[in-house]
């Protein structure tokens, strides 16, 4: 693992003063400051896709992955509809922004178990992953928190990737976390299908606030490395597997602002790579 192989996330950036006045030269500027030549795009706010590829050019940084959330957890396929025709207007923007990969939010819904979220959001991706074939895009899905989410574990996603086949996966190793299971285990036991990654991190708490995982557990975003996840392991299973995907840095938490948390989570994790055998 490199350095190089981290990216921008606007979604971090989005919960500061920058989500205002969604600005992409700011962005741009501070991602060639901390050394970094990728952003993955979460939307494009309130610019055109054409907008954000013309200043990124500009400043000599790709768009690695083009990320939004469109719905289609509906067991009835006209339901879904609207959702696959978001995935394809997706897809479009993708294009035009230069990536050829696309990742998928997608939550748990009331009134739905897990599994049946599941089921209806599998069907779905079959018609996405089809559509993004016919335009060279792969078509990722994120390991996603919540007691109702389809996607948590890499059981989770190792059941829609044997029913599409093509499907690919966006390991987010705090989200693994947040179902009960082991980071490292859960990249190792889908390591053939992960081509994107997020780093975040979580605690677990001991009262009922925060967020409720998939065990059942609560917890609350913290920044990467102040939290419950080893990374120093997690880095050093990833390296000794060759991973040469990008990674994300994320950060949900409020004890710091975007711009602290990213220069200050990013000097962390550039410490142990720099460290990596």
């Amino acid at each position: 693992m490199r350095y190089e192989q981290m990216t921008m996330m606007s979604y971090t950036m989005a919960k500061g003063e920058w989500r205002k006045n969604p600005n992409i030269e700011v962005i741009c500027k501070l991602t060639k400051e901390l050394g970094l030549d990728t952003i993955d795009w979460v939307t494009t706010y309130i610019h055109t896709p054409q907008e954000i590829r013309r200043v990124c050019d500009d400043y000599g940084i790709r768009t690695v992955c083009y990320t939004f959330t469109p719905d289609i957890n509906f067991s009835d396929k006209k339901a879904r509809q609207p959702g696959i025709d978001k995935i394809k207007e997706g897809i479009e923007i993708a294009q035009i922004l230069g990536t050829d990969k696309i990742m998928l939010p997608i939550g748990g819904k009331p009134g739905l178990t897990a599994e049946q979220s599941r089921r209806n959001v599998i069907e779905g991706l079959k018609d996405a992953v089809r559509i993004g074939q016919e335009n060279q895009v792969t078509v990722t899905v994120e390991h996603f928190p919540g007691y109702l989410a389809p996607f948590v574990t890499s059981a989770d996603m190792n059941e829609a990737i044997k029913e599409v086949p093509l499907l690919r996966i966006t390991f987010d190793s705090g989200n693994v976390f947040t179902g009960g299971e082991d980071p490292v285990k859960g990249f190792l036991n889908s390591r053939s299908y992960i081509v994107h990654s997020h780093f975040k991190d979580w605690i677990v708490l001991d009262r009922k606030e925060g967020m409720q995982g998939r065990d059942g557990r609560y917890y609350r975003a913290e920044l990467v490395g102040e939290g419950a996840l080893n990374y120093e392991e997690i880095l050093g299973v990833m390296h000794k597997a060759g991973y040469d995907g990008y990674v994300d840095f994320e950060y949900e938490g409020d004890r710091y602002t975007p711009e602290e948390a990213i220069r200050k989570g990013l000097a962390y994790l550039r410490n142990i790579m720099q460290n990596l055998p």
